[in-house]
C-alpha cells in the first residue's frame, strides 16, 4: 500500500503533521508514506524512518496550472498510488485529487471545521474544537489508518545539529529560555516593551541565557529586540532550521506568540508559554499537548469580542488591542516562575 500525503504549508501546519506520521509509520510498517512538502520542512522529519519527502518547486518547475500537471507527472512518475490523503484543502491540493481521481485513486481530504471556526470568531461558538493534530489523524482513520498518538519529542533533530549547537548553549546552572517575540500578523504580537520588562524581570531572579527565534525576514528586528536584553543570542540568520530545532529541544522554557516556533518547540517536547491576542487555542491551533494554563489569554468573559480572527488577520476592532495589552508582564512572569525547573532559585541569580 502506497500513500500520497500532501501538506506544503504553511511552517507551523506542516510541523504538525510529525505526530501522526510517526505513529502511521510505526503502527502500519508495510504501507509505504510519501509526504508531498517543501524542501524548507525537511528537519521536521530527517528522523522519521520510512517516511519518503517529495519536493515541490512552486517557484519554478511547479508553478501555476501547467507546473501543477508537471507536479502530477513527476509524482506518479515515482511509482503507483493507492491513496492520496489531503491535509491541506487548497486549490493546488484539490486539483491533485482530482488528477489522481481520474486514474482511480481515491482521495480522503481533511474536515478542517470552518463552520465551527466562524461560529467561535461570530461569538455563538464556545466549546474549544479538535486540534489541527486530531484533524490530520481522523483524515488517516477515514482513509482506513487510523492510529493511536503517541508522546513526545515528535521532532527529533539530526545528530549533526546537536552537536553544532552544543558550543551555544550556555554554562550548568543557566536556565535556557527561548523567545520568539513576533508572528506573522499584528494581532497575534504581543507589545515589545511589554516582552523587554518581562526578560527584565527574568534575569533579576535567575542566572539565565535567552535564545531569540525568528524568521530570516525579522532578523533587523530581532537584531534590535537583542541590545535591549542582556545574555541573549540571536538565532536569526546565524542557525539553520535544523540548527534551530536541535537548540529548542534543549530548552527548559519557550515564550512564544501564536506561531511557528510555538508549534516547534512544543513539538520537540519543551515547555512553552504562549500569548494570545486576537487568536485563541480553543480553535485547534494550540501548541500541541502543552497544558492549558501555558496558553496565557484575556479569558472571553473578560473580552468579550474575543477571539476576533483564526489566523491573525484583519485590525483589532476596539482600536485599542486589548487582548494584548491586558496582559502584564507579571501575568506571564507569576506563570514562568510556576513552571520553572526547581533547581533555578533565586540563589541562582546574577
Amino acid at each position: 500500500m502506497r500513500l500520497l500525503v500532501i501538506r506544503t504549508s504553511s511552517m507551523g501546519d506542516v510541523a504538525l503533521t510529525a505526530p501522526v506520521l510517526r505513529a502511521v509509520i510505526h503502527q502500519y510498517p508495510d504501507a509505504e508514506v510519501v509526504l508531498l512538502t517543501r524542501s524548507a520542512f525537511k528537519p521536521f522529519f530527517y528522523t522519521i524512518s520510512g517516511l519518503t519527502l517529495f519536493f515541490i518547486d512552486i517557484s519554478h518547475r511547479h508553478k501555476g496550472f501547467s507546473g501543477l500537471v508537471r507536479l502530477f507527472g513527476d509524482i506518479i512518475s515515482t511509482g503507483k498510488f493507492d491513496v492520496v490523503i489531503d491535509l491541506h484543502d487548497v486549490l493546488r491540493s484539490q486539483l491533485l485529487r482530482f488528477l489522481f481521481r481520474m486514474k482511480g485513486v481515491p482521495s480522503f481530504v481533511i474536515n478542517k471545521g470552518r463552520g465551527e471556526k466562524r461560529s467561535i470568531i461570530s461569538g455563538k461558538g464556545k466549546a474549544a474544537l479538535k486540534h489541527s493534530v486530531e484533524r490530520y489523524r481522523d483524515t488517516f482513520a477515514m482513509a482506513g489508518f487510523p492510529v493511536v498518538l503517541t508522546d513526545g519529542p515528535w521532532i527529533i533533530p539530526s545528530p549533526e545539529a546537536l552537536s553544532q549547537i552544543a558550543s551555544i548553549t550556555g554554562s550548568q546552572g543557566e536556565l535556557k529560555i527561548g523567545v520568539a517575540p513576533y508572528a506573522k500578523h499584528k494581532l497575534k504580537m504581543w507589545p515589545w516593551k511589554y516582552m523587554v520588562r518581562l526578560l527584565g524581570m527574568i534575569s533579576e531572579k535567575y542566572k539565565v541565557r535567552f535564545f531569540l527565534f525568528g524568521g530570516n525576514d525579522e532578523a533587523v528586528k530581532l537584531s534590535a529586540f537583542q541590545s535591549e536584553i542582556s545574555a541573549s543570542f540571536n538565532t536569526a540568520g546565524t542557525l539553520n532550521l535544523d540548527e534551530e530545532l536541535a537548540l529548542m529541544s534543549r530548552l527548559d522554557i519557550m515564550i512564544a506568540m501564536d506561531s511557528s516556533n510555538m508549534h516547534m518547540a512544543a513539538l520537540s517536547g519543551t515547555k512553552v508559554i504562549s500569548i494570545w491576542g486576537g487568536t485563541d487555542p480553543i480553535t485547534g491551533f494550540g501548541a500541541w499537548k502543552q497544558p492549558e494554563d501555558y496558553s496565557v489569554r484575556i479569558q472571553v468573559d473578560e473580552l468579550t469580542c474575543r477571539p476576533c480572527t483564526i489566523y491573525g488577520k484583519g485590525e483589532c476592532r476596539r482600536g485599542d488591542h486589548a487582548c494584548m495589552t491586558w496582559i502584564s508582564p507579571e501575568i506571564v512572569f507569576r506563570k514562568i516562575e510556576t513552571i520553572t525547573p526547581a533547581s533555578f532559585t533565586s540563589s541562582n541569580a546574577i
